[in-house]
């Protein structure tokens, strides 16, 4: 099982998207003790969206799409509510 998930910035409202084998809270917490160069600059973080997929190969398709203009779009809309 693999997860896609989408961080909040709690310091500037920034999004992060991303894909782990990790359940998503357990990656959260290491983004915020600063595991890369975007997360040590804009955190903290919350977790705002996830969702399992059945392996990594599909995990890191949906992240692509999440991360592409139509998949912003998408975000905007269901976090908006």
């Amino acid at each position: 099982m693999s997860y896609i998930y989408v961080l909040k910035s709690l310091k500037n409202g920034k999004r992060y998207v991303g894909s782990t084998d990790l359940l998503p809270g357990e990656r959260l917490k290491k983004h915020n003790y600063g595991s890369n160069k975007f997360t040590r600059r804009n955190g903290p973080f919350e977790l705002v969206y996830q969702e399992s997929c059945a392996d990594k190969t599909n995990a890191r398709k949906r992240e692509n799409f999440l991360k592409s203009g139509v998949g912003r779009k998408f975000l905007d809309e269901i976090l908006k509510s």
